[in-house]
């Protein structure tokens, strides 16, 4: 069985902990104003690889992941577009004594999530707003998708890693992000970290280059000190839960 990969990043140091191979699946469902990585939205291009290409990819890095506390990332694009690969490419990495994480927004082939989310050590999971209005305006979809998955979760052993990218003008501010810890409350046996990711423009060359006008070209960039005293303020908030 094969799969669309758009890249590989073999040494990755942010998605998830230690030191690890991120695998970049290709397609994804949602249309997130933010993106800084909307060629991966298309399943159009990428390249083919088969369960056994990554296992032995990753393979290659596992003295790295054994040292550090690392292992393997799927990433996207959505990884859960592509559920049946994914599973086979978990078990075959669990076989290895590899750890494995999921970098998600929750949105996908239902009928694959249980298992995944039941297979994985880690879920890294991207909530993108805090309610369903700004759901719809920022990623172009209802947030029901991630309250399906998070309810998954609650049924599941599974660690998880809150990521979220607050936007100027979006989120921003003391009154979404209790909002934020409201939505967590729930989770939080399962909760090991949160993370507040500033905004950037990174991405911006890259809707250039697929002819398509940045959505947020009139944003500026998150400032990351104020992004940073919104995270100390959730996790002591957490804390205290």
């Amino acid at each position: 069985m094969k799969a669309k990969i758009h890249s590989i990043e073999s040494l990755g140091l942010f998605d998830g902990p230690g030191i690890r191979t991120v695998f970049f699946l290709k397609g994804c469902p949602l249309a997130c104003k933010y993106c800084h990585n909307p060629d991966t939205q298309s399943f159009e291009d990428g390249s083919m690889y088969s369960v056994e290409e990554i296992v032995a990819l990753a393979k290659k890095n596992k003295s790295y992941y054994d040292a550090s506390g690392g292992g393997v990332t799927f990433s996207g694009g959505e990884p859960l577009m592509q559920g049946e690969f994914l599973i086979q490419c978990i078990r075959a990495l669990k076989e290895e004594n590899i750890h494995v994480a999921l970098d998600t927004s929750g949105y996908g082939q239902k009928q694959y999530m249980e298992e995944i989310i039941d297979l994985v050590d880690l879920i890294l999971l991207d909530i993108k707003h805090i309610h369903n209005k700004g759901y719809k305006d920022l990623i172009g979809v209802e947030m029901d998708g991630l309250l399906y998955f998070m309810d998954l979760i609650k049924k599941s052993n599974t660690q998880v890693w809150v990521r979220h990218v607050m936007v100027p003008s979006y989120t921003d501010s003391y009154e979404a992000m209790e909002k934020l810890i409201l939505m967590l409350k729930d989770i939080t046996k399962w909760l090991v970290k949160v993370e507040i990711l500033p905004y950037h423009k990174l991405g911006k060359d890259k809707y250039k280059l697929l002819n398509r006008e940045d959505p947020l070209t009139n944003v500026n960039p998150m400032d990351e000190k104020k992004a940073q005293e919104f995270e100390a303020f959730v996790r002591r908030s957490l804390e205290n839960i």
